[in-house]
């Protein structure tokens, strides 16, 4: 999906390509309502009822990964929506512009990141999303909402549970803590500073803020977007991360619940051993289960 940071050996390589050919081999799960929350095409959501017939469910808002990058979009977390659907949880799954036009990065991928379209539809989708949801799915109990996302999208997660703590002069901010029950985010983007000097996803964190830009406009952007400027945030927030994940590394997640702790913050860091990126989206694994038991515990 992205560059990995560092030089990881082939035994790691190999083993981070399995686990990725296994998540993305599931076919996609059509949901069973699809709603607009703006006029882009993008600017979409995904519903899923509770496969056991369940009425006031905990809702789950589900932000995909792909390093901010347009070829990834929500279709391929469509299997852990509906295995997520399968526990009894009603899912909203968030699609968002990402970046993708103009010239690749010198890697040749496409440029990370839409700045500031991606977190304006991040934005609007979580303040769309109880309406939304009333209307679309009314087995949803939106008074039970937990945020989750991978890579990327926990990123987005744990930027979306964080608008409060904005200026108030950010166009993203929130005068109250958003409604939630918490985060649960997984193997998240969560600090800057760390995924930009480990090379994270090919330097998306760079492209996500418009990296050709003066200096003082990243370093004003950067305590806008970076999770771990905005904290605390006092929304339960618990991270889940393989050990031996090459995309993101634990260190980023490491360094974000190090600076929630100097903040007077704590947040719940689960490691799993002989894990890495990928296994935490795919239903086929152990891991998932772990993920869907660490949403329960916020939602329930």
């Amino acid at each position: 999906m992205s560059d990995s940071p560092g030089f990881p050996d082939s035994a790691a390589r190999d083993r981070d390509e399995a686990e990725s050919a296994s998540a993305f081999a599931h076919p996609a799960v059509a949901p069973d309502r699809t709603a607009a929350y703006g006029d882009h095409p993008d600017q979409v959501i995904d519903f899923y009822a509770p496969r056991d017939g369940r009425t006031a469910a905990p809702l789950v808002v589900l932000l995909h990964g792909g390093a901010w990058r347009a070829p990834y979009d929500r279709a391929h977390v469509s299997p852990l929506a509906d295995f997520l659907a399968r526990r009894g949880f009603a899912v909203a799954s968030v699609e968002y512009r990402r970046g993708g036009e103009g010239e690749p990065t010198p890697g040749g991928d496409p440029v990370a990141g839409r700045w500031p379209e991606t977190l304006d539809d991040v934005a609007a989708a979580l303040d769309a999303v109880p309406a939304l949801a009333a209307r679309e799915l009314p087995e949803a109990d939106v008074r039970r909402i937990v945020v989750t996302g991978h890579s990327a999208g926990g990123h987005l997660a744990l930027w979306a549970a964080a608008r409060h703590v904005l200026p108030e002069g950010s166009p993203w901010h929130l005068p109250a803590p958003p409604p939630l029950r918490g985060v649960v985010a997984l193997a998240p983007i969560a600090d800057f500073a760390s995924a930009v000097e480990l090379g994270v996803c090919g330097g998306a964190v760079t492209q996500l803020l418009g990296g050709g830009g003066e200096s003082g406009d990243l370093d004003d952007r950067t305590a806008q977007a970076d999770p771990a400027a905005l904290l605390p945030t006092g929304i339960a927030t618990a991270i889940v991360h393989g050990e031996d994940d090459i995309v993101v590394p634990r260190a980023v997640s490491e360094a974000y619940v190090d600076a929630a702790a100097k903040s007077g913050e704590m947040v719940g860091l689960t490691l799993l051993g002989d894990v890495g990126h990928f296994p935490l989206i795919d239903p086929a694994a152990d891991a998932c289960a772990i993920v869907a038991e660490e949403i329960t515990q916020l939602a329930w």
